[in-house]
């Protein structure tokens, strides 16, 4: 049995910024790298990683299985100053090593993130997301996110356009996640 669980991080370890490090390079392998298309040099991931922290409106989610960081997401929040979208968030940068996905973290993560979302007394929850993250976009429905626009010029990769979906969901309208989460199942072998 896997276990898989996600926190809210307010520190990295050297070793955390590693493991995120590699799990964020294997998901921009596979597709799905919250903007690059290639993994950059090691020291640009490792300044990424370190940079999230820095940003008061950001709040960075990890998912470990096994003890491991193998997923992260954002939760971006508007700065004091925008009064008019203080009731807004968006979860941004979620992905989930290829290694560890059939295991529920991408799901956990996500409902985390609400779970946080609501917590801050925020209404709405928007994301954005490539067309070809088919297991995004269907987690996403699941999870009751309303797909309202798609933008034909998204995203411009391999010499073609790729549109992207953009999402949202109501948080007053919707019911809150349980407060705890179940454990995933591991995906049958």
């Amino acid at each position: 049995m896997c276990a898989a669980k996600v926190e809210r991080v307010a520190k990295l370890s050297e070793s955390d910024v590693a493991e995120l490090c590699d799990a964020a390079s294997l998901a921009i392998l596979d597709g799905g790298g919250f903007g690059w298309l290639e993994p950059p040099p090691r020291q640009t991931l490792e300044a990424y990683w370190r940079g999230v922290m820095l940003v008061p409106e950001r709040e960075l989610f990890v998912a470990r299985l096994n003890g491991v960081i193998c997923g992260s997401g954002q939760l971006v929040v508007p700065p004091k100053n925008n009064e008019a979208q203080k009731h807004s968030s968006a979860l941004q940068h979620g992905f989930t090593a290829p290694w560890a996905r059939g295991h529920g973290v991408g799901r956990m993560l996500t409902l985390e993130i609400e779970l946080q979302a609501r917590r801050r007394r925020i209404r709405v929850m928007n994301l954005d997301v490539r067309e070809t993250q088919t297991g995004a976009i269907r987690l996403y429905k699941e999870l009751g996110f309303t797909h309202w626009a798609t933008h034909p010029h998204y995203a411009f990769v391999r010499g073609k356009w790729t549109p992207g979906l953009f999402f949202f969901k109501n948080l007053q309208e919707t019911e809150a996640p349980p407060t705890k989460l179940p454990m995933p199942q591991a995906a049958p072998e």
